[in-house]
């Protein structure tokens, strides 16, 4: 009877194990898809719009630097 008996009061510890599993995994999920995210909002943040009252020359096409 001593297994059977230990049971049901230890529920609330194995739930707070389990539930402190997922938190930890979730956590490493999103520690691995942080990175890419502030990259593309660098490119995002990076990125200019020619002024469209100007007209757009050979230069601005063909220059990496702008």
């Amino acid at each position: 009877m001593g297994i059977h008996y230990d049971y049901k009061s230890k529920r609330g510890e194995r739930a707070m194990l389990k539930e402190a599993k997922k938190k930890d995994r979730l956590a490493l999920k999103k520690a691995k898809r942080a990175p890419t995210n502030i990259v593309e909002k660098k490119i995002e943040e990076s990125f200019e719009m020619h002024d469209i009252s100007k007209p757009i020359t050979l230069d601005d096409l063909t220059n990496p630097n702008k």
